[in-house]
């Protein structure tokens, strides 16, 4: 067992935890935490708890103490260079006419390097870039092609909902979703209608998905055929939401929707 401290070092990102030793650190507080890439600045959003070894990854690396105003004046500079940056280096993809979309700069906490995060549709030769870049900055430069959604996350926007984006405002990780999810919920199969600002299917479509995958163990398959109190008949389509069953009456050859008490599975014969 180890305790730990769980710290996010963006909205909606990700959330690692921290060994915080004899530290007094609270929820909502701030710290400065040593990571794979260097010291880092990040907001403690889970307090101190005790976890099982398969929830941390070994060797669990600490933090180093609690930020103070300094750190965050720091931070605000970064942020502010990180913008010269991105002017910089958006003027430098031009020079060189490289096939690539910057995203988004970032500095690291202590100045260490600098990321510069783009988008492009392949591989791209960026050496003479990262020269001219590491020629002004005189630090580590590092270039890292992210995907549309991890792009969508980071600039944020309105989804069609007219909600914030889901991925920028609370989604910590992006979970796969599939047509299948989409067929389920009985929803258009038109792309404009299931994608998001990413071009990619929504990731609301997983909401819900396992309410509608239980339900629909209870119901029977479409085409099957059912005994009602109306007859025998035929499944011709689901109400997952209302559990009843949409039912071809043989005899009468109407519709009817039913609810699921009064449909009888098995084999019949007519």
């Amino acid at each position: 067992m180890y305790q730990v401290v769980g710290v996010r070092f963006k909205k909606a990102g990700k959330i690692y935890y921290f060994d915080p030793g004899d530290l007094e650190i609270k929820k909502d507080c701030y710290a400065i935490v040593e990571t794979a890439r260097g010291i880092e600045y990040g907001k403690v959003v889970i307090g101190r708890k005790v976890v099982s070894e398969e929830d941390v990854v070994l060797p669990l690396k600490g933090v180093i103490r609690v930020a103070n105003e300094e750190d965050a004046k720091q931070v605000e500079k970064n942020k502010a260079d990180a913008k010269t940056a991105y002017e910089v280096c958006v003027e430098k993809i031009e020079k060189h006419q490289l096939l690539m979309k910057l995203v988004d700069v970032e500095y690291t906490f202590d100045r260490n390097k600098v990321i510069f995060y783009f988008t492009a549709d392949g591989r791209v030769d960026f050496r003479e870039l990262v020269k001219d870049l590491a020629a002004i900055f005189r630090t580590r430069i590092e270039l890292r092609q992210i995907g549309v959604r991890d792009e969508a996350k980071m600039l944020g926007g309105i989804g069609p909902c007219g909600r914030v984006l889901c991925c920028s405002s609370f989604l910590g990780d992006f979970e796969p979703v599939s047509i299948k999810m989409a067929k389920d919920q009985n929803l258009s199969l038109n792309p404009a209608k299931i994608s998001g600002l990413c071009g990619r299917l929504m990731c609301c479509l997983k909401y819900e998905n396992d309410h509608y995958e239980t339900s629909k163990l209870d119901l029977p398959d479409i085409g099957s055929q059912v005994m009602t109190s109306l007859g025998l008949g035929k499944v011709i389509g689901l109400n997952l939401l209302d559990r009843k069953v949409q039912v071809e009456i043989i005899d009468s050859q109407k519709v009817e929707e039913l609810p699921l008490d009064d449909v009888v599975q098995g084999e019949f014969e007519y």
